[in-house]
């Protein structure tokens, strides 16, 4: 593993315990049984490790690493597939990246012209590295919209709608377009809530999002006694607006997610349970937001295998991700959800990469 790989479970004492002969016999299960998802046996480990061992070695060799808990035997099979802890130290000490082969040239030339058609929409962006992420891994691809540390208030616009309502659409920084449905007492006109509009417009245009309401919880409402009715309205619809509950609702992260029925597609996940719970979890995204949200505190890669990422729908998955940043600000989280039978060696790289790249479109337009 590269030191640019975060490790979430690293037991930096399993390697002390472990014989060379140990270590490559573990590492040709391990990749046997990504590739090919079946229970690996004495003849393959021995064909496949290269080494010059007895089936009765390598019996033995497994029964050490399956009381050391690296490996099991499923059902009455006589091979064996790797445990979470067993994935866990052959990502953290066996695992070989190599992050500069040609391959990645073809991926980054692939990724810098599909991030180039979007250049001007950070959601497209987004979009695209979560659906690139998802048919490049054949895994669901993750992917946070940027967050911004600095949200200023571009301009404010008021629909009428039915039933005394009203669509308030905010434009913050010049292109992010925020909406929210307001309920008023009484029915208002276009024309009246252009009017409203405007005299928000004058007032808070160029402000940051969080000076708004105390502006309006002071400022505003200390003079309340001296407005018309004009600017009452506007300022009731303005604290619907920027109420703690709508601003916390237009400021939590949200993420795009691209290619959930890849999953289906692994036979460890094709239990109708698992795929309702992790359907369920896509269709919420609250749980993955969550591990996500974890994830911006980390300036490097991070493997999440099975329970580790404390998250009972992700229990028989792996996750893996990587912050990207725009003018060395992390500002999101991509990565990809799998088995745990997934190619690490293959994925781990290509998340990176694609995190790299992301920053780079963003910082782009």
């Amino acid at each position: 593993m590269t030191e640019d790989v975060q490790s979430v479970g690293h037991d930096p004492a399993a390697s002390a315990r472990l014989s060379d002969r140990a270590q490559r016999l573990l590492t040709a299960l391990v990749e046997s049984y990504i590739r090919d998802g079946q229970p690996v046996g004495s003849r393959t480990l021995t064909r496949e490790s290269g080494l010059s061992v007895s089936a009765a070695t390598v019996r033995n060799v497994m029964a050490d690493l399956e009381e050391f808990g690296f490996v099991s035997s499923p059902h009455t099979s006589a091979g064996r597939i790797p445990t979470e802890r067993g994935y866990r130290f052959f990502v953290d000490a066996l695992m070989k990246l190599q992050p500069h082969v040609s391959a990645d040239v073809d991926l980054a030339r692939t990724l810098s012209q599909r991030f180039g058609e979007r250049s001007d929409d950070p959601r497209q962006l987004v979009a695209a590295a979560s659906q690139l992420l998802s048919s490049i891994t054949s895994l669901a691809g993750v992917v946070t919209i940027p967050r911004r540390a600095n949200s200023a208030v571009t301009q404010i616009e008021f629909l009428p709608l039915s039933d005394n309502r009203v669509l308030a659409i905010m434009v913050v920084n010049g292109r992010e377009v925020h909406n929210h449905i307001l309920q008023s007492e009484r029915p208002f006109s276009a024309e009246e809530l252009r009017r409203a509009a405007g005299f928000l417009n004058e007032r808070f245009s160029g402000r940051e999002l969080t000076d708004v309401r105390g502006v309006l919880l002071t400022q505003l409402q200390e003079t309340r006694v001296h407005m018309n009715q004009l600017m009452l309205d506007a300022i009731g619809m303005a604290e619907q607006m920027f109420s703690p509950a709508a601003r916390d609702t237009s400021h939590r992260m949200d993420v795009v997610i691209a290619g959930e029925t890849n999953l289906m597609g692994f036979a460890e996940l094709s239990n109708v349970e698992k795929l309702k719970r992790l359907f369920d979890a896509f269709n919420e995204k609250n749980d993955i937001l969550h591990l996500l949200d974890q994830c911006l505190q980390s300036d490097r890669v991070q493997i999440f295998i099975g329970r580790e990422s404390g998250y009972q729908m992700l229990d028989d998955c792996s996750v893996v991700t990587a912050p990207y940043t725009v003018d060395n600000q992390i500002v999101g989280v991509l990565g990809v959800i799998g088995p745990t039978r997934m190619a690490y060696e293959r994925v781990i790289p290509i998340v990176d990469l694609t995190a790299r790249l992301l920053g780079s479109a963003l910082r782009g337009r």
